[in-house]
């Protein structure tokens, strides 16, 4: 309704300059040239030729009416918008980190409509936001017990108890410096149910209701960043101001400063944005030994880089090469028989190797009909047979068989 009212308005605006221009050839070619040409002239003729004038002038002063009221809606119901259409920033082109997500979330957050256009899941909180200040205008975060570079895919209904996600809902009055906010850890519904997008984002199900009295439901498919890096055209946006760009910024110019691919960085300062340049003074570990550099930053039009760098890039890493696997039958070496000691096995072999069958399953029947199955053991000292056969619970049971006493015995294993 908005745009309808500002184009609208904006017609009429244009239709009435233009009858102006054509009322002013009518009266002579000479105002009309200057009426075209000079648009300082127009206040002229207008007040010589009123009569003439008056009803063009009226047509576009009846354009600002739906003009200014299309503005006010749209500043009621989106300032963002607004603000980036006084700014002019549509007449920039736009960076990658500038687009917006693909966004597709309706709802309300405490009774007000809210349509995010922002969202990042990084450290284990997903935070989908409306507004760009540092307080946003409306905000959902949600700190879940999972991370991971995975798929992401949780359901929470309100009767569920336990170590549940915390959410936690925030909006700015306007009256107000900092934004109201309430939390709840259990009693709401949550689906999520998110995809990783290569290279730093996922996407797709959420879906949110808190109690009744939050007056809060939000559904659609959303989008997230899974850092802060931005990139451009399959790289990394270095014109995207945030500490994990001046990292990657770094760590990239002492690769190629050292001609190694085995920097890690430990630290690195805190950075305040906006920014334009500053000293920084990081530790890494360079090939395994840690040093210590401060690196003059700077932002021009290309991006944030390191004053004076001129290092080439890194020789591209070799594809592994996968084994060379022979399908020649004679190159294959012949499996080795396994000897199965069940065929030749009698109470004789056994009194005379022991060793040989030890730890392997036997199953014993005596004289009296007795059954002992289990591990054997080995021979003790008098002569006997010693099975074990672990049972329910923490304990075991434990025959003593003398080979008289056995009428037949049998090798469970090879």
């Amino acid at each position: 309704m908005d745009a309808l009212l500002i184009l609208g308005g904006l017609l009429l605006i244009v239709l009435g300059a233009v009858w102006l221009v054509a009322l002013a050839f009518g009266t002579s070619l000479f105002w009309g040239v200057g009426v075209l040409a000079l648009p300082p002239v127009s206040l002229l003729f207008v007040f010589r030729h009123w009569t003439t004038a008056r009803r063009a002038l009226l047509l576009s002063s009846l354009g600002f009416i739906p003009l200014v009221a299309g503005f006010t809606l749209l500043a009621s119901q989106n300032p963002e918008r607004l603000a980036a259409i006084i700014s002019l920033e549509w007449l920039h082109e736009k960076s990658d980190d500038q687009v917006r997500l693909a966004m597709d979330v309706r709802g309300r957050l405490d009774g007000r409509p809210f349509s995010p256009h922002q969202g990042e899941f990084i450290n284990g909180v997903l935070t989908l936001r409306e507004g760009s200040d540092f307080f946003a205008n409306q905000a959902v975060s949600i700190r879940l017990p999972l991370s991971g570079d995975g798929p992401l895919r949780l359901d929470v209904l309100p009767q569920d108890t336990g170590s549940l996600p915390e959410v936690e809902i925030s909006w700015m009055q306007p009256e107000q410096e900092l934004p109201e906010a309430r939390r709840l850890s259990h009693g709401y519904t949550l689906h999520l149910d998110l995809q990783p997008v290569p290279p730093n984002k996922l996407a797709g199900d959420f879906h949110l209701v808190l109690p009744p009295r939050y007056n809060t439901n939000l559904s659609g498919r959303v989008e997230l960043y899974t850092d802060d890096l931005r990139y451009r055209a399959g790289a990394v946006d270095t014109r995207h101001d945030s500490q994990a760009t001046l990292e990657h910024v770094a760590t990239d110019y002492l690769q190629r400063r050292h001609a190694t691919r085995q920097v890690q960085l430990e630290s690195f300062p805190a950075v305040r944005f906006p920014a334009t340049s500053l000293l920084a003074t990081i530790q890494a570990r360079v090939d395994g030994q840690q040093q210590t550099y401060e690196l003059p930053l700077g932002k021009g039009a290309q991006g944030w880089a390191v004053a004076g760098d001129e290092y080439p890039p890194l020789p591209a890493e070799p594809e592994p090469v996968a084994p060379q696997i022979s399908t020649r039958a004679e190159e294959a070496p012949a499996p080795t028989p396994r000897l199965d000691r069940r065929q030749r096995f009698s109470m004789e072999r056994l009194l005379r190797d022991p060793s040989a069958y030890r730890n392997l399953m036997v199953r014993a029947r005596t004289e009296r009909g007795g059954l002992a199955e289990g591990r054997f053991l080995g021979i003790d000292q008098d002569g006997n047979l010693n099975i074990r056969r672990v049972i329910n619970g923490p304990g075991e049971a434990l025959y003593n068989l003398a080979p008289a006493e056995i009428a037949s015995l049998e090798l469970l294993e090879p």
